[in-house]
């Protein structure tokens, strides 16, 4: 029987920095269709057992895609988690060769895991991605359009017609991106979108959020869904000291949609507006309730997703 194979990735902008095995000489390959054919085609022949790459802004999908459809087994991991690692395995300096070297080795490690089956997702598929850079590109406009606001209440009159000129054309690529954006909703994830919206609160921003950058609604418990997006709170203790929890990590953007999500709900959501009132009675200070608010609509969410229901008031008084 042959020996498992594992591969760490090192991407980069324009090339893929590949280690094959923990002990073998790395070899570079451009970051592009034909790299990622070739990097396959390599693979495939091998007993690869588990391939390991760092989410590198967004310049990691192509690859990870293209060896994931070639049926190798692929994990995209956070940055920090690598080089903590690295740490951890006393690797101080950093290059490619050595980032590579050391992804293989996480690699080796993580497919021992329990858990290894988490590790190796789904990649999103076209659709989806197209999904998350419509709302990611709706998101930038939203920054763009605020900040050209703010600059015009201090405007000079010099520069306040070339700031409302680019107002008016920000609002105009706003509205045609949100048709994109509700077309493709419709066409792809209307049954979805009609749980979602459902819920007092959840707006068409919320329900496209949702949709786009947590594909796993529905598929995890509601303690897994909540870490995932940041709104469970971690121990944090040491021998006798007992600290406060406090949640971390997650989906930063996913999670400030939620956020003001909840915002509605606590005032217009009967449910909402009365676990949140019941916290707040109790002596918790408000933003520790709006967390808790957070979790705990993100919970009903998934549990509404995972069962096809829509919103109902009787089935989530607590």
């Amino acid at each position: 029987m042959s020996e498992s194979m594992y591969v760490g990735i090192d991407v980069s902008k324009d090339t893929l920095e590949v280690a094959v095995g923990i002990h073998g000489a790395t070899q570079c390959l451009a970051n592009d269709v034909a790299g990622h054919e070739l990097l396959a085609q390599r693979l495939r022949n091998s007993h690869v057992d588990l391939i390991v790459l760092e989410a590198t802004g967004g310049y990691e999908a192509a690859c990870a895609c293209a060896l994931q459809a070639a049926g190798l087994p692929v994990a995209v991991v956070n940055p920090r988690q690598a080089r903590d690692f690295a740490k951890a395995m006393g690797y101080l300096a950093k290059t490619d060769r050595i980032d590579a070297r050391v992804l293989a080795e996480l690699a080796q490690v993580l497919a021992k895991r329990p858990e290894r089956a988490k590790l190796i997702k789904m990649l999103p598929s076209d659709e989806q991605r197209r999904l998350q850079a419509l709302v990611a590109r709706r998101r930038q406009l939203v920054e763009m359009l605020v900040a050209e606001r703010n600059r015009l209440a201090t405007s000079h009159r010099a520069a306040r017609k070339s700031i409302e000129t680019m107002i008016k054309t920000i609002r105009r690529q706003l509205d045609d991106l949100e048709a994109q954006l509700a077309l493709h909703i419709a066409e792809h994830h209307a049954d979805l979108a009609d749980i979602l919206s459902s819920v007092t609160g959840i707006g068409p921003t919320t329900t496209n959020a949702l949709i786009a950058d947590l594909p796993e609604l529905g598929k995890l418990n509601g303690r897994e869904i909540s870490a995932l997006v940041g709104v469970a709170p971690f121990n944090r203790d040491s021998g006798t000291i007992r600290r406060k929890r406090m949640i971390y990590g997650g989906r930063a953007q996913l999670r400030t949609n939620l956020y003001m999500a909840t915002l509605v709900a606590v005032r217009h959501n009967a449910v909402i507006k009365r676990f949140y009132t019941r916290l707040v009675a109790a002596g918790k200070p408000k933003k520790v309730a709006i967390v808790a608010c957070m979790r705990k609509l993100l919970t009903i969410l998934n549990a509404m997703v995972k069962q096809r229901q829509h919103w109902n008031d009787a089935l989530h008084f607590a």
